[in-house]
């Protein structure tokens, strides 16, 4: 027998959403990550070559930032990367201090490969929903994520 506390309209209604917008990401979260995997890479791995492959050569920092990620595990998974041949570190000619992280041609053509297969992954994943329902759920997406970020 299902039973649950209640506690008032608003707040049911919140939690309830928020249980289903947590499950909802799970799930699509871990398909993303399997797929991402059948490519050879980790997640993190993915999301650095496709920051580079987008964007070109960057910062460190930057790179962090586009990947919402702090810097702390971003060494090893630099590290990692380079090992595998799809990066290179290269000395900024304008700051000596900071380095830029850019694809190799080996990452170059991985990007052009791996890209397109996983974008067309996650439009198969989100074809459930309408082409109006997805640019709805972006736009209330976007409404929360810049609400709770004091915007």
């Amino acid at each position: 027998m299902k039973t649950h506390k209640k506690y008032g309209k608003k707040i049911d209604l919140a939690l309830n959403t928020w249980v289903k917008l947590a499950r909802a990401y799970s799930s699509f979260d871990k398909k993303s990550v399997d797929n991402i995997r059948s490519f050879g890479l980790t997640q993190p791995q993915f999301a650095v070559i496709e920051v580079l492959g987008h964007l070109g050569p960057q910062k460190v920092g930057t790179i962090c930032e586009k990947m919402l990620v702090t810097g702390g595990n971003m060494t090893l998974v630099l590290d990692n990367i380079e090992k595998l041949g799809y990066i290179q570190r290269v000395p900024s000619r304008e700051d000596r201090r900071a380095i830029i992280i850019e694809l190799t041609e080996k990452g170059k053509e991985l990007f052009e490969k791996v890209f397109p297969l996983h974008a067309e992954f996650l439009t198969k994943q989100m074809a459930v929903l309408t082409y109006e329902e997805q640019k709805t759920l972006g736009i209330l997406l976007k409404k929360l994520g810049t609400s709770l970020n004091g915007g």
